[in-house]
């Protein structure tokens, strides 16, 4: 008998025991900076098809004919005015106050589905005026980026709209923190992409 105890023993210390989740410290958020990378290449893509196709009007109306710039400026407001209540909800969300966090997450998705609603407002007016995705080049190019960015809020909509039924029902703990700063990184990588649009394809539209 003390001969199998010790073989056990003996077997025991070869053993490797987890004491906690194999999990490895920010490897979540490594990962899905990596993925924002592959999210700049492809923006960066379709920044590059613009800057190529952007003046091939085809004898057709260029942005200083189509853009209504006041309409874009209230957009971006939208939109840079939905980060800053996510950061109030990220505050919120490291004091563990649940109702706030809520509170904050529903004013970021209003105005997400604001700037939604006027982008689409927007297709909708130049598609009615004739000036459609297949009119010209610079019209389709415009349409590809400026959709594509709003397909991404989108589904940051319903990503946030996901976490809100979720820290409802599981509260803030260090997985949902985790996540909440995943889709803040998402939400706050939009705007910068935004930024770039208004100058890039608007501002400079109009002045043209």
């Amino acid at each position: 008998m003390a001969s199998q105890a010790h073989a056990l023993t003996a077997a025991d210390k070869d053993r490797f025991y987890m004491t906690k989740e194999h999990h490895p410290e920010n490897g979540t958020l490594l990962g899905f900076w990596i993925y924002l990378m592959s999210d700049c290449l492809i923006f960066a893509v379709l920044f590059a098809c613009y800057a190529v196709l952007g003046r091939n009007y085809a004898a057709g109306p260029s942005g200083a004919d189509l853009f209504d710039l006041p309409l874009v400026a209230v957009n971006t407001a939208l939109l840079l005015l939905s980060s800053i209540t996510y950061g109030f909800a990220m505050i919120s969300a490291q004091a563990k106050k649940v109702k706030p966090v809520l509170a904050w997450l529903a004013v970021t998705g209003l105005l997400g589905l604001g700037f939604l609603s006027l982008e689409l407002y927007e297709f909708h007016h130049l598609i009615h005026e004739g000036a459609g995705p297949q009119r010209s080049a610079f019209l389709s190019s415009f349409f590809v980026l400026v959709g594509t960015h709003g397909l991404h809020v989108t589904f940051g909509v319903i990503w946030l709209v996901t976490l809100m039924v979720q820290v409802a029902q599981r509260g803030l703990g260090a997985e949902m923190k985790r996540r909440l700063m995943c889709l803040s990184m998402f939400w706050h990588f939009l705007d910068v992409i935004w930024i770039g649009v208004f100058s890039f394809v608007y501002l400079l539209g109009v002045l043209k």
